[in-house]
């Protein structure tokens, strides 16, 4: 159960805030639908109760608010907007790469697919897909967890009838099996067709809170929509005909040549109109929209009492073949406009008098023989014109008064009853989906381990193809530079090995490494897949040693390939004398490693503070320009101060002999820190961890 408490944004300036003290429950059970126009607060009150928007108010799920919640995706999937996954990850990767984000086994994806319908297009990537098929997928991510609640933001925009069909009987589906479901829409008739509560919103208040039968009722009204170049005569006639057979009959004029008639169906209409020899353009069943106010008074031509405003009813093209608005025709005649004693259920034989009540001259002459108008309307009314029985309006009576009718039982109770229901009622009128099923439920969920973010942070890292092309790259410029390094000469054997040359900031090895950790926290910023339900990518101390450790594998790798090809090429094109192994290759080596891995480092660490790709691999080459100059005046004036350099004072500042050895490697540390790069580098890596720390730190405050 959702239980929204006083919902309100914050004001920009002097504007209204967007909600204003919102307040509805959504029970289990059951399909809420958050109705409301286009600015009217839907998508601001779901994010209030999500928590991903700033404001007053509270929501409790199941009895707990968001933040008080464990696992948040394990109790409420979300789906808000299209999904944010990287455009060339497969359909499939993404969700196995969720899948380690949440805990679930990695089959768990192929349940899901398999669910909603994508199994065939798994190997699909993301930026392929049609809207129909992105709308499953997201569907898909809110369902992998197996959540208790799912909120979905307009999850049918867009969409064909067919795809609305599926995505609604899932929803149902969900509610039947003691799920909680709450999605927004824009469309009356489809929060009728698909919920069991409707909530609507208008300027940021709430301003119904109903059952979906009674929301039938008082919002939307079947009506009959007639367009002719005549509209003013057949209005008249068919208000004279109303009065003479005692029945409530609405007429409203919207303007040019269209009229809108409630409480009488298509077969009378053009019944009245050839009766009369009217040309009609249009003849059509509609249900319309009485709008957010319905029920209020206005004023309009009938065929007894005032006139409602015709502005008042918004008018739908097309004739709407769904049966959701059909609940509506059991409210019958509006009180206001029916007459005192409705007739019986026979009509009588009607013969309507001289066409003189209409003011207009030119359409006084009923049917004249020159006149060439009653001659179209002859083809018109071959059909019977007894068409009561074939009327099209009572036709979806009985596929609405099911969904209807569960709405009157306990929560618990609807859900069981609706959804069987439903497709038999449905099936002679639409083709529905015999059955929908939803992924079986998750039983045991793994204990959380320190495993689980390193296994995402691998799934994305190779769910794309951004990492082998980058290394690709770095390989290759780095053997070519060094053979070009090699035939100009006076290059010592350790840059050569390493493709560095003296004009050169940094090695190609580690410009990638650093590119490679930037992207680390680069796409999450970019393709938020993890940040649906929380607004920005977590900052989880988990998730940074994850990227941090995969960063250092990564860097490593790329590192030892370096070396490994440049050495290959040179040994293939000038011989074996380039690539004799140095005597001092140990510290060589050590030194080059964790040059690379405190690039990869610095591009995780600062693409996690700024947000951004760019601004970790700025970071990076920024360190052998800004930094390591710096530091080099630094240890130059801590040198000056005495007659031993500042690398000897470390070294002399140890203990003589430690218990267990290991002299060597601090010293070959401290030799390493001691010049300018390490240095600088170590500086750069330690500033960055303690400035992600403290942007972790004022998001959790705030």
């Amino acid at each position: 159960m959702i239980e929204a408490i006083g919902l309100t944004s914050i004001p920009r300036k002097e504007q209204p805030p967007a909600v204003d003290n919102v307040s509805f429950e959504a029970h289990t059970g059951r399909v809420t639908a958050l109705l409301g126009a286009p600015g009217a607060g839907k998508t601001t009150a779901l994010r209030l109760m999500l928590e991903l928007q700033r404001g007053r108010g509270i929501t409790y799920f199941r009895g707990r608010p968001l933040h008080g919640i464990p696992h948040p995706a394990h109790e409420v999937g979300v789906l808000l907007g299209d999904v944010p996954g990287h455009p060339a990850r497969s359909v499939r990767g993404h969700l196995r790469m969720l899948c380690a984000a949440s805990g679930v086994p990695a089959r768990r994806a192929d349940e899901v697919l398999e669910a909603v319908g994508l199994v065939s297009l798994r190997d699909e990537r993301l930026g392929t897909l049609s809207r129909g098929m992105d709308r499953r997928l997201g569907l898909a991510c809110a369902l992998l967890p197996d959540p208790h609640t799912l909120v979905l933001d307009d999850p049918a925009r867009g969409l064909a009838v067919g795809e609305r069909r599926w995505l609604y009987d899932m929803l149902r589906e969900h509610a039947a099996q003691g799920g909680t479901v709450l999605c927004s829409t824009a469309d009356p008739k489809e929060a009728a067709r698909f919920a069991d509560h409707v909530v609507t919103l208008d300027g940021g208040r709430v301003v119904a809170d109903q059952r979906a039968a009674d929301f039938a009722c008082t919002r939307l009204r079947p009506r009959v929509v007639v367009r002719s170049p005549h509209a003013a005569r057949l209005s008249v006639l068919l208000a004279q005909r109303a009065r003479s057979t005692q029945r409530s009959v609405e007429v409203v004029r919207e303007g040019g040549n269209r009229l809108c008639v409630y409480g009488t169906t298509c077969a009378e209409v053009g019944e009245t109109a050839f009766r009369n020899g009217i040309v009609v353009h249009q003849l059509a069943d509609e249900v319309g929209d009485m709008g957010p106010g319905a029920g209020a008074g206005a004023e309009t031509s009938t065929a007894q009492g005032p006139q409602p405003s015709s502005a008042a009813i918004d008018a739908q093209t097309g004739p709407d073949p769904e049966p959701g608005a059909a609940a509506a025709l059991d409210s019958g005649p509006e009180p206001e406009f029916a007459s005192p004693a409705p007739g019986p259920g026979s009509e009588p034989e009607f013969t309507p008098p001289a066409p003189d009540p209409d003011p207009e001259p030119e359409f006084a002459p009923p049917a004249p023989g020159s006149s060439p108008e009653p001659e179209p309307p002859t083809p018109a009314p071959d059909p019977s014109p007894e068409p009561e029985p074939s009327a099209p309006a009572p036709a979806p009576v009985p596929e609405a008064a099911p969904a209807a009718s569960t709405t009157l039982e306990p929560p618990q109770e609807a859900p069981a009853d609706d959804t069987p229901q439903a497709a038999p009622s449905q099936q002679p009128t639409t083709p529905r989906p015999t059955s929908v099923a939803l992924p079986p439920p998750v039983l045991v969920r793994p204990a959380p381990t320190p495993l689980r973010p390193v296994r995402y942070e691998i799934r994305r890292a190779a769910g794309v193809a951004t990492g082998y092309i980058v290394g690709a790259c770095v390989l290759a410029v780095s053997a070519l530079t060094a053979v070009l390094l090699a035939r100009i000469g006076h290059t010592p054997q350790p840059r050569l090995l390493a493709a560095w040359p003296a004009e050169l900031p940094l090695p190609p090895a580690a410009l990638g490494a650093g590119l490679l950790g930037a992207l680390a926290f680069g796409d999450e910023f970019r393709h938020p897949a993890l940040a649906v339900d929380r607004g920005t990518v977590p900052r989880r101390l988990g998730l940074l040693t994850a990227k941090l450790f995969v960063a250092s594998l990564t860097a490593l790798a790329l590192a030892v390939l370096t070396v490994g090809c440049t050495a290959e090429v040179l040994y293939l094109v000038y011989g074996s004398e380039l690539v004799a192994l140095p005597a001092d290759w140990p510290a060589l080596s050590a030194g080059w490693l964790a040059l690379v891995t405190g690039c990869a480092w610095a591009g995780v660490l600062a693409a996690g503070v700024f947000r951004s790709t760019t601004a970790g691999l700025a970071a990076v080459v920024a360190v052998p320009l800004l930094v390591v100059p710096a530091v080099h005046k630094m240890t130059e004036g801590l040198s000056a101060r005495g007659p031993v350099p500042f690398a000897g004072r470390l070294k002399g500042g140890l203990p003589p002999r430690w218990p267990f050895g290991g002299e060597q490697q601090l010293e070959a540390l401290l030799r390493l820190l001691a010049q300018p790069v390490g240095g600088a580098m170590a500086l750069s890596v330690l500033a960055l961890l303690c400035a992600y720390a403290f942007t972790g730190l004022r998001s959790r405050v705030r």
